[in-house]
């Protein structure tokens, strides 16, 4: 019961401090760093941009793939477009969990006529909260009624529903 205490209080502890190393994700512009959480952009061309959403250690991929489309819907909206087409897409996670490990070692001592050995067990767990996601979409802009394809979106259907809804997610 000595060494089940300490034991819980060092668990407890690491999962504690896990919690707090994480970095929420929130939608807003990154603050500098290329790994800050938040959106960037970059203009292609007139009418075309690569928008960019860095996802928190475990935000969900769709939340974060939202965020993009939202970022893009925006940008449509502030240059006078109606809708946009994903002409690119790629998502790339870092930060994944490795699993528990197990290590295992041994050592033994002289001291005069005396000798000891010793075994020891070591184990640990990966605590943190997931791996970071991070979307990048190249979008193109257009005016008028929104194609009926798969990857073209209204703009202001987007802010709509993702973007009045991002409190919820």
């Amino acid at each position: 019961m000595k060494i089940a205490k300490p034991l819980i209080a060092a668990a407890l502890s690491g999962l504690v401090l896990a919690a707090c190393a994480s970095t929420p994700t929130v939608y807003r512009a990154q603050a500098g760093a290329p790994n800050d959480v938040g959106y960037s952009e970059y203009r292609l061309e007139a009418g075309r941009y690569r928008v960019t959403f860095q996802g928190g250690p475990g935000a969900k991929e769709a939340q974060i793939a939202d965020y993009a489309l939202l970022r893009a819907a925006e940008l449509a909206l502030r240059d006078g477009y109606d809708w946009f087409r994903i002409a690119d897409r790629s998502t790339a996670a870092s930060g994944y969990d490795r699993g528990p490990r197990m290590s295992v070692g041994g050592g033994s001592a002289s001291f005069g006529r005396r000798s000891s050995f010793g075994l020891g067990l070591g184990t640990s767990f990966d605590l943190g909260p997931g791996p970071s996601f991070a979307q990048s979409i190249e979008v193109v802009f257009g005016k008028g009624p929104t194609p009926r394809d798969r990857d073209a979106y209204d703009a202001r259907e987007i802010v709509k529903t993702v973007g009045y809804g991002r409190g919820r997610t």
